[in-house]
């Protein structure tokens, strides 16, 4: 098969079939990666994309004429699967160059990468790979109901919690989905400090009204980081108006920040009566669960899958996600170009490094524990975590669930969930109750100390 000839024969046929702007965002990267002959008049077909995002997109929404299209053109039965490639900067030139990519009036047609960028949207943000659990759920759907709605479901959407958690990303995402869908909606993304240096800017440069024009029209603003409007006058001055603005037209405004709003000192009543009357949502820090599931996908992007009890001992011991994320990279700058197996000793050993200490630290899981108590007190795993409330088995799980708060920090909704599905208050009761006994049961305090021995070797 001459693959470049037969895949323009395919984009030839799509090209009738979709708008231009769907047709320049979806598929002008796109490329045949390698084909295979089953035999029977059936082959496999391997299109290269450059985003997981646009190869989710073509599966889910466009394989079907891709499939047909390229039956016709290969006369075969043909299967399609997708793979993350990008196509060499000298093809892509080629490519963007040709009239069938061009429009008469506007030139070579954007991809989705040049519209992300124009609106300041940074790629690779999007819902598929934002890692969801009970702590951030809620956000999650808010979000993706904006998106669904925009303008109508949540407006504004005020997103707020401390660093890492995923505010911003939920928020980039939202833009994400929008551009797909209409490349040309108006879009931008501005954080805080940034719209306040602009303001002062336009002021000093009496270019008001330009800065009027590019914020009061907008389909979508994002403002990141909402605080630092506290305290400046002609900020918050012109963003209420603008604020107002868009609401009144139909815009959708996204705020995000470290604090409810309320809470913001220096912020004027007006505008935190306003972010008051749309949604507000907390996103609390990520659970157990969700920095494991963080660690895998940050892996993932990065090429390589991470072995689930390495990811639990990460997700263990770092409990912020872009530390999660900057210790990914530190594993693969140490493994460098050797293809070296990623082990949990070589992790066990960085973790130690990244808390500060000078030596490798001892790295815990909660299994760990949870097989210490079973074992320590002649009980199964399932007997251990099971609905059985007699002593002999529901003192050992409370002595389990005050280990793994204590030992391992883990907060009384995740022990609960690694217990058998016990809720918080069921988790506070005994860990409170085996603190109280400590100090006056010596048999309690021996069973804890021969738990963590066995634990720590």
């Amino acid at each position: 098969m001459d693959t470049k000839k037969t895949w323009g024969e395919v984009l030839d046929t799509v090209r009738v079939s979709v708008s231009p702007a769907n047709f320049s965002t979806w598929f002008s990267q796109t490329f045949i990666v390698s084909s295979k002959n089953l035999g029977r008049g059936r082959r496999v077909v391997e299109v290269g994309c450059p985003s997981s995002y646009i190869a989710g997109t073509l599966e889910e929404r466009y394989y079907g004429i891709l499939q047909d299209s390229l039956n016709r053109a290969t006369g075969a039965k043909n299967d399609i699967t997708f793979v993350i490639k990008s196509l060499p900067s000298q093809d892509v030139k080629k490519i963007l160059d040709h009239p069938l990519f061009s429009q008469q009036t506007n030139g070579p047609i954007k991809n989705v990468d040049d519209v992300l960028r124009k609106a300041r949207v940074q790629s690779g943000f999007t819902f598929e790979n934002f890692a969801v659990s009970s702590t951030n759920q809620m956000a999650h759907a808010a979000a993706d109901a904006v998106s669904r709605n925009l303008g109508s479901a949540y407006n504004p959407l005020f997103l707020w919690g401390r660093v890492g958690v995923g505010k911003t990303h939920l928020m980039l995402a939202i833009a994400q989905i929008i551009l797909s869908k209409e490349p040309s909606s108006k879009v931008r993304y501005c954080m805080g400090e940034e719209f306040t240096t602009e303001i002062v800017e336009a002021i000093r440069t009496k270019t008001t009204q330009e800065f009027k024009n590019r914020y009061r029209k907008l389909d979508l603003l994002m403002l990141d980081d909402v605080q630092f409007l506290a305290g400046k006058t002609a900020a918050q001055e012109e963003f209420f108006h603008t604020f107002n603005t868009l609401l009144r037209e139909g815009g959708q405004v996204v705020l995000t920040s470290d604090r409810p709003p309320q809470e913001i000192q220096k912020l004027e009543d007006r505008l935190s009566d306003r972010f008051e009357a749309g949604l507000i949502i907390d996103i609390s820090p990520p659970d157990f669960e969700l920095r494991v599931a963080i660690s895998l996908i940050k892996a993932r992007e990065r090429g390589f899958n991470l072995p689930m009890d390495i990811a639990q001992a990460i997700g263990a011991n770092i409990e912020n996600p872009r530390k999660i994320e900057g210790f990914i990279t530190r594993i693969l700058t140490e493994v460098g170009e050797s293809k070296e197996k990623v082990t949990l000793d070589l992790v066990t050993n960085l973790l130690g490094k990244a808390n500060g200490n000078g030596e490798a630290k001892k790295i815990f899981l909660p299994q760990d524990f949870i097989g210490a108590v079973a074992n320590y007190f002649s009980l199964g795993k399932r007997k251990l975590l099971g609905n059985n409330r007699s002593r002999p088995v529901a003192q050992p799980r409370q002595i389990l669930m005050y280990l793994l708060r204590i030992e391992l920090g883990l907060t009384l909704e995740e022990v609960g969930r690694l217990t058998g599905g016990r809720d918080h208050t069921t988790v506070m009761h005994a860990v409170e109750k085996i603190s109280k006994n400590l100090s006056t049961d010596d048999n309690l305090r021996r069973d804890i100390l021969g738990i963590k021995n066995t634990v720590s070797g």
